[in-house]
C-alpha cells in the first residue's frame, strides 16, 4: 500500500477510535467528496440484523463487514421502566440516522439491543419465545465482567466518517447528520456507560499490530482481514439471517445478540507455532495435513471445510497432539440436517476497555435465534472433553486458539424488529 494512503487510513482509524471532535472532523476532511448516500427509511428492512444484503461481497459469496464499527453501551437515566416521552425521544433519534443514510456499508447499517437488566426494569417478564438469560461464565477458565447496562447501539460503515457523524448526532454533539437536522438524541435520556470501537478488512489489522499482544516482528499478513493472520465468516459456515430470526411472539422478526470482548496475546501464536501448526489449531489438523489451505486461506472460496472433520477430533487429537478451533464449534453449531446456528459478525480492536492502552483485542457479536444456542457452541469450543483422549491435549495448550485468546467482557442482547426497537416493553 501506497505510503499516502496508509497513512490516511491509520488516521481514520485513529479518529474512530478517540470519538472526540477533533476526530470527526479529521475523517471529514479525509472523507471521499462524495456525501455518503442518504437514506430512505420507508424501504429499509423490517429486521435491525438484516445487513447481508447491503454490505460488499468478495468473489465467492462471502460477506465482508463494514470497514469502521462503534458498539455504544448506554443506560437509561432513571429507575424502573421508561417513559412514553422516553420511548419517543429514543425512536427520533434513530430515526435521524434512518433518514441521513442509506442502509448500507456505504451509508450506515445499526441496530440497538436490550439486555435481561433492561427488561428486568418492568414487572412482566418476557414470553418463553424469547431466550435472554443473565450471561454466566462459560468455561472453567474465564472470569469476565458481565455488561449489563440497559442498550447496545451497534454502528458500522465503510466510512469512518459516517460512524463518527452517526455517533455524535445519538449523543448530541452536532446539530445534523449527512444534511439531516438533529432533533433527539439518546443522551436525552440514556448515558453512554462504554464505548468500543474496532475495524475489519484486509490490511487494516496488520496496519495496526504495533499494539500490545502482537510481536515487535510485526507478523501479521498484509492481507489477514484479523489479527490472527487468516479470514473468517465463509458464506457457507454462517448461519443465514432466516436461521438466527426469532419465528413467533411480539419480538418475531427479532434476534438475540452475544458480544464479547477478547483479549489476544500472539507471541505464541506467532512465535512458538509454524504456519502449518496455525492451520491446525484455527481450522484442524486435516486442514494442514492435506494441505488445504494457502495464505490467509482465501482459497477456500465459500467454505471452510470444517464439517469435513468434525469426526475426526479425537482421531486427530492422538495422532497430531492438538485440535481446531472451528472443528470444536462446529460439533454444537449444526442444526440436525447440517444447517449452521450462529452467524458470526467479530471484528478487531486495540481497545483495552477501562485504559488508553492499544492492545490486540476482538469484540465478537454473534446473532441466534435462542441465548442457548451461543452457550452451546462456547462450550464446544472449550474442548474440555478432547482432554481425555491424549495429555498432549491440555485445557488451554494444544486445544484450539484457547491459548491466545482471554475473554474479558461478555453481554447478552435481545435486538428486536425494526417497529419496537425504541425501548421496548416486554410484550410490545
Amino acid at each position: 500500500m501506497p505510503p499516502a494512503d496508509r497513512s490516511r487510513r491509520d488516521v481514520l482509524k485513529a479518529a474512530v477510535a478517540a470519538g472526540s471532535a477533533a476526530a470527526l472532523a479529521a475523517c471529514v476532511d479525509l472523507a471521499p467528496d462524495d456525501a455518503p448516500p442518504r437514506g430512505s427509511p420507508a424501504s429499509n428492512p423490517a429486521r435491525q440484523h438484516a445487513w447481508n444484503d447491503h454490505v460488499r461481497t468478495d468473489e465467492y459469496g462471502n460477506v465482508e463487514l463494514p470497514r469502521h464499527q462503534t458498539l455504544l453501551y448506554l443506560s437509561l437515566d432513571r429507575d424502573g421502566p421508561p417513559t412514553a416521552s422516553a420511548r419517543e425521544t429514543v425512536e427520533r433519534a434513530l430515526a435521524t440516522l434512518d433518514e441521513a443514510y442509506e442502509w448500507s456499508s456505504d451509508g450506515l447499517l445499526f441496530s440497538v439491543g436490550y439486555s435481561p437488566a433492561y427488561f428486568r426494569r418492568f414487572d412482566a417478564a418476557l414470553p418463553e419465545s424469547v431466550d435472554l438469560p443473565d450471561p454466566e461464565p462459560l468455561s472453567p477458565f474465564e472470569d469476565p465482567v458481565f455488561d449489563t447496562q440497559d442498550a447496545l447501539v451497534h454502528l458500522a460503515s465503510d466510512r469512518a466518517d459516517v460512524v463518527l457523524e452517526a455517533e455524535h448526532a445519538l449523543t448530541g454533539r452536532t446539530e445534523t447528520a449527512n444534511g439531516v437536522s438533529v432533533e433527539a438524541a439518546l443522551t436525552d435520556v440514556l448515558t453512554v456507560d462504554s464505548r468500543r470501537t474496532g475495524f475489519v478488512g484486509a490490511g487494516m489489522p496488520a496496519e495496526r499490530q504495533d499494539a500490545d499482544g502482537v510481536p515487535d516482528s510485526e507478523p501479521v499478513p498484509e492481507d489477514a482481514p484479523l489479527f490472527m493472520g487468516f479470514t473468517a465468516g465463509f458464506r457457507e459456515n454462517q448461519a443465514s439471517e432466516d436461521r438466527v430470526t426469532i419465528q413467533s411472539g411480539p419480538f418475531a422478526g427479532g434476534t438475540t445478540k452475544v458480544v464479547a470482548n477478547l483479549r489476544q496475546r500472539l507471541d505464541d501464536w506467532y512465535g512458538e507455532q509454524d504456519y502449518d501448526e496455525r492451520v491446525m489449531e484455527l481450522f484442524s489438523p486435516g486442514h494442514a495435513a492435506d494441505d488445504l489451505v494457502a495464505g490467509v486461506g482465501d482459497n477456500l472460496g465459500a467454505n471452510s471445510r470444517v464439517d469435513d472433520y468434525v469426526d475426526d477430533i479425537e482421531t486427530h487429537a492422538r495422532e497430531y497432539g492438538r485440535v481446531g478451533h472451528a472443528q470444536k464449534a462446529a460439533r454444537a453449531n449444526r442444526d440436525g440436517d447440517g444447517s449452521v446456528r450462529v452467524l458470526r459478525r467479530h471484528f478487531e480492536s486495540t481497545d483495552d476497555v477501562g485504559s488508553d492502552r492499544a492492545v490486540a483485542s476482538l469484540h465478537f457479536p454473534s446473532l441466534q435465534r435462542e441465548i442457548s444456542t451461543f452457550e452451546a457452541v462456547r462450550r464446544a469450543m472449550n474442548g474440555t472433553d478432547v482432554t481425555e483422549a491424549t495429555p498432549a491435549v491440555r485445557q488451554r495448550v494444544n486445544n484450539g486458539i484457547l491459548e491466545y485468546i482471554f475473554v474479558r467482557r461478555r453481554g447478552y442482547f435481545l435486538v428486536p424488529p425494526r417497529e419496537s426497537r425504541a425501548l421496548p416493553e416486554p410484550d410490545p
